[in-house]
């Protein structure tokens, strides 16, 4: 399963057609403890880099953004009671939504591991 990351610290784990969608650990450790996450609608349709859900924190309210095009068909509903998942694992239980990728070539525009490491440097 392959990772790719924006520029606005969010990423998506490549599942066949499908792409799970969070922040980075990066984005969470700025944000600050997560008391809450709205999320979408499932069946809401979404162009890259469309406001797709908010995470606030104590410290501001932030846009998460669509990594890629895609149809929602899945939200992590645990975030609603628990949004502190999004601090404790960022890239695995505080994940946002799963998309049914419209648009896959659009992966190709974003960045491996390497290149977000270097990107946070």
């Amino acid at each position: 399963m392959s990772v790719k990351y924006t520029k606005d610290h969010e990423w998506v784990k490549i599942d066949g057609e499908d792409g799970v969608v969070g922040i980075t650990a990066y984005a969470a450790e700025q944000l600050g403890d997560v008391v809450f996450v709205e999320l979408p609608e499932v069946g809401a349709s979404f162009a890259q880099g469309d406001e797709m859900a908010v995470v606030e924190s104590v410290k501001a309210a932030s846009e998460v953004y669509a990594p890629v095009a895609g149809e929602v068909i899945a939200v992590n509903d645990a975030l609603e009671g628990e949004p502190q998942k999004v601090n404790e694992s960022p890239d695995g239980e505080g994940w946002f939504v799963k998309l049914k990728l419209t648009e896959k070539e659009q992966l190709d525009g974003l960045m491996d591991d390497a290149a977000y490491k270097a990107h946070i440097a």
